[in-house]
């Protein structure tokens, strides 16, 4: 049976790509901060759950975790990174870039180091980061959410050239979602906010393809093109 770990499945993205690849027969770990939403959503996945609480500030006990968790499962094919948090935050207050940074930057490449380095030594897998259009351009409204989504599509495609170099068969695949009907949607005036369910679907099709860069859903590819060449 094939087994994937989606991190932050509580809810949203994260939480509809475990109902996806449950009932397309995978075997998956759920992890997040809240371990009630978890069970929940446990009780309603057709195939063989594994639960975790995780909290990806704790970067040492996260990765912990997620060891333990591969080892209960045998071995991981697919590790999805789908946490995630970001704030408007105009007044430019240290709290929020601070919460922003440990979970986005700091919390997630602890994850990709475990996940990673669990398919260097298995010798194949798949690692899915879920960034952001986000990624493409800094954003004066919410500095610290725009620059931690670039961080974490440049480390993935660092990785994938590392993977390249080295001729592994381990695919790094970095998701860019527009905006989504989730709590992370902030701000008055959002347009084109794509259901979680269509997004997800779009989502895990690039996975089942190895896709390394995809922006979701399709309208947002427009929006991209446009986003790369805006004058600064």
């Amino acid at each position: 049976m094939k087994k994937a770990i989606i991190i932050g499945a509580s809810s949203g993205i994260g939480a509809e790509l475990a109902r996806i690849m449950s009932n397309d027969g995978y075997e998956v770990g759920i992890t997040a901060r809240r371990i009630e939403l978890l069970e929940e959503l446990a009780n309603t996945l057709p195939t063989k759950t594994h639960i975790r609480q995780m909290d990806i500030t704790k970067t040492q006990e996260s990765m912990d975790t997620l060891r333990d968790l591969i080892t209960e499962m045998g071995s991981v094919d697919i590790t999805i990174l789908s946490a995630g948090t970001g704030f408007e935050n105009k007044g430019l207050d240290w709290k929020p870039e601070q919460d922003t940074i440990d979970v986005n930057v700091s919390g997630s490449t602890a994850i990709m180091n475990v996940a990673m380095h669990h398919f260097l030594e298995k010798g194949s897998g798949h690692l899915v980061g879920i960034s952001s259009i986000a990624a493409l351009r800094g954003e004066g409204a919410c500095p610290a959410y725009n620059a931690s989504k670039a961080y974490l599509s440049n480390y993935l495609q660092g990785l994938r050239i590392k993977v390249r170099r080295e001729k592994l068969k381990i695919a790094i695949t970095d998701i860019k979602p527009g905006f989504v009907d989730t709590a992370m949607a902030q701000g008055e005036g959002l347009f084109w906010v794509m259901p979680v369910a269509k997004t997800s679907k779009q989502i895990y099709k690039a996975i089942r393809r190895r896709k390394k860069d995809v922006v979701v859903t399709k309208r947002w590819k427009l929006i991209a093109f446009i986003l790369k060449r805006l004058p600064k």
